[in-house]
């Protein structure tokens, strides 16, 4: 498909916000035809995806974990181009190394037989177990990912007809109900329910739905984009400037202008105004209700399903490097604290931020040198917190919580950590506030529970001004990667009325 003779041509498109959500949909409306203007209130794309260069060392600010790959094959496919051509996608095994609080040691790996090993370490009949699990996975996934994903969910019949094949799948139970009545031991049952917090859900809340997550990474792998996530970024920058996509940077969008039940067009903070066509909000969507929607056809935030909302965790990212080599660290572990459901708890219900925490280690140099000087080693850490309706002073709490964070590493996985860290900086719940203009400063907008999904979930399109359309993590069908770029083919289908494939 080219933009040559598509569905859209002639119309003009502003897409606000250039994630990956909205890189997506800049691609797939150009490809329908569509001028297309890409907004981004940042300095440069990508959203979460920034990239920080701290004394040689660089990292990758936001999503790090690749599946799904095709996903990012299709956006150059729609041009006549091939992903192979311009990035390297490399499969990662393990995919991820657990830490757990006893000292024991966990890989969760790329092939099921080894994967069948590590379990029969901890637990004979866990192996077995675990292939139940498996197939129960896959079983959601062939309905939740290859049929359900990318479609519309904007009208009550959307949800209803998918109602027996979802109470089929028992898709009414919580990840942690589906891990735990296949799994009994308790560390393997920690590391199999850790899906739900990729994509902002407390997997003991978090609809059953998401354990397709663990068969989208089992058939596809998990990898690593080498250059980093920046990379694919500039990489698909540089494929929406050969389709003439223009990119707006800098530009803080203050209001959606409407007019006759439409939106019109936008107005920049500077005062500036760009026409348009059609809208699409790649952000926060309650963002977009609360801030951008003044006028006298603001729509009725009771439009929105599924009031009130409960918000995903926030984050607290810490990066820092090493003048130190760590072999023996994988490039994903996963470092878990004493407690589980009860912190989990603290975090999500709570809203308290506790003395114990369970950490995300990203080691890309375990990949990739290019992240860090020779010798030398380049490390993120992301630690859930409690989102901004919790009462944590964060110019207080920022800083002992790195304290807490390095200690407790040096004192298990980073040995001798205190004399070779350097360039140490982090970002908090605020700084998503700020930065990415998230609601409460969540890290992934409304957490993933039954009755904020599909339907219940912000819609694809808004009720009201019906050529306003919403793409990324607090839409249909939901954070992660996966999600967020699925989202774009959700508005193509509704432009067009023409299915578009899972390609899954």
């Amino acid at each position: 498909m080219t933009a040559e003779a598509g569905f859209g041509k002639g119309q003009h498109t502003v897409i606000i916000g250039a994630g990956f959500a909205g890189i997506a949909t800049a691609l797939r409306l150009r490809a329908l035809g569509y001028r297309v203007t890409l907004a981004e209130r940042l300095d440069s794309i990508g959203g979460r995806a920034q990239v920080f260069e701290r004394g040689g060392y660089r990292h990758d600010a936001g999503p790090t974990v690749i599946t799904a790959p095709f996903l990012f094959d299709e956006l150059f496919e729609l041009f006549d181009e091939k992903l192979t051509d311009h990035l390297d996608f490399v499969p990662l095994d393990p995919f991820y190394r657990f830490h757990f609080a006893d000292g024991s040691q966990f890989d969760y790996r790329a092939s099921i037989e080894d994967t069948l090993t590590e379990i029969r370490r901890f637990s004979v009949d866990d192996a077995d177990g675990y292939l139940k699990l498996l197939a129960q996975s896959k079983e959601v996934y062939d309905i939740g990912f290859k049929q359900l994903v990318h479609r519309p969910f904007t009208r009550v019949w959307d949800m209803l007809k998918q109602v027996p094949a979802l109470i089929a799948l028992r898709c009414y139970k919580t990840v942690s109900q589906m891990v735990n009545g296949n799994l009994k031991h308790p560390l393997m049952r920690q590391a199999f329910s850790i899906h739900p917090l990729l994509v902002g859900g407390n997997p003991f809340n978090t609809t059953a739905i998401y354990s397709l997550i663990h068969y989208l990474e089992r058939r596809w792998g998990v990898f690593f984009c080498m250059g980093g996530t920046g990379k694919l970024v500039e990489e698909l920058r540089q494929l929406m400037l050969r389709q003439n996509i223009n990119i707006l940077t800098g530009a803080d969008i203050d209001e959606i202008t409407q007019s006759d039940g439409r939106a019109n067009g936008v107005r920049l903070a500077n005062g500036d105004t760009i026409d348009a066509d059609l809208v699409v909000f790649a952000g926060d969507p309650a963002t977009c209700y609360k801030e951008l929607l003044k006028g006298p056809k603001k729509p009725s935030m009771a439009s929105i399903p599924g009031l009130p909302k409960h918000y995903s965790m926030g984050l607290y990212v810490l990066y820092f490097g090493t003048k130190k080599l760590y072999p023996d660290i994988a490039h994903h572990s996963i470092w878990m604290g004493p407690r589980f459901r009860e912190h989990l708890a603290d975090i999500f219900d709570r809203k308290h931020l506790a003395d114990d925490f369970s950490l995300y280690l990203h080691r890309p140099t375990a990949t990739d040198q290019s992240f860090a000087p020779e010798g030398c080693e380049s490390f993120y850490v992301l630690c859930p917190v409690p989102n901004l309706q919790g009462n944590v002073d964060w110019s207080v709490q920022g800083e002992q919580l790195r304290d807490k964070i390095l200690e407790a590493l040096e004192s298990t996985i980073l040995p001798d950590l205190g004399e070779v860290i350097e360039e140490v900086f982090w970002m908090t719940p605020e700084d998503f506030a700020t930065d990415y203009r998230s609601m409460h400063g969540a890290g992934f907008s409304i957490a993933p529970r039954l009755t904020q999904s599909a339907y219940f979930r912000y819609h694809n399109r808004d009720a009201a001004l019906k050529n306003l359309y919403f793409v990324g993590a607090g839409t249909h069908p939901g954070a992660g990667l996966p999600g967020v770029v699925s989202s774009a083919k959700v508005v193509e289908e509704l432009l067009t009325g023409v299915e578009v494939g899972s390609g899954g």
